[in-house]
């Protein structure tokens, strides 16, 4: 009895294990900032990363929703053509990998674990605390190039977001589409279209 007893903990916990673990963000800041400006003047690529700086969440949410949260009940603060809306922006941290649930504000978990390596190929995207993925819907927009257009303006909100708040990125067209698209469980009708790095400069 006290096998079975064992047996049915251990199956339990692995159980509760396995559930994937979503993070709520912290509500965004939508005030503050310094003058647009003062933040082009500031805009740059970055690719020296420190390593051992990690990007708090409110930072995180704030970044996400200046890049594409919503900024009016169906509209978004970059804008998409015919508002469509084709653009998912999954994460791909130390931790896991994760998918930008902007109507909720959280993070939903598609994998646990370390996936930095498979998020590019320049060696600082393996070390760098974050990677922003860009995938686009083709079912929304079906042989449409706007897709790209629509990548572009949510990496400027980026950039200009890091500009502002003294972090570095870099947007980046270097990567395995086939193996990313595995690795964030696309289907057939999704397909990764561009990345981004994130992190504070190193000094």
């Amino acid at each position: 009895m006290k096998i079975k007893g064992l047996l049915l903990s251990l199956f339990v916990t692995s159980s509760l294990l396995s559930i994937a673990q979503d993070i709520k963000l912290p509500s965004p800041q939508k005030q503050g900032g310094e003058p647009l400006l003062q933040v082009l003047s500031k805009r740059a690529s970055t690719r020296d990363f420190d390593t051992q700086k990690n990007i708090d969440s409110q930072t995180l949410s704030n970044l996400l929703w200046a890049a594409w949260g919503y900024n009016r009940e169906d509209k978004r603060t970059a804008p998409s053509a015919m508002n469509r809306q084709e653009i998912s922006l999954y994460i791909v941290t130390a931790q896991g990998v994760y998918l930008y649930d902007a109507k909720q504000n959280k993070l939903a978990e598609i994998a646990k674990g370390d996936f930095r390596e498979n998020a590019g190929m320049q060696p600082f995207v393996h070390t760098a605390p974050l990677n922003i993925i860009f995938t686009a819907d083709l079912e929304k927009a079906p042989g449409n190039d706007m897709m790209f257009v629509d990548c572009g303006f949510i990496s400027q909100n980026i950039y200009l977001y890091c500009a502002s708040v003294g972090l570095g990125t870099v947007v980046r067209g270097s990567f395995n589409g086939d193996e990313l698209a595995k690795i964030l469980k696309l289907n057939e009708k999704q397909k990764v279209v561009l990345t981004q790095t994130v992190g504070y400069p190193a000094k």
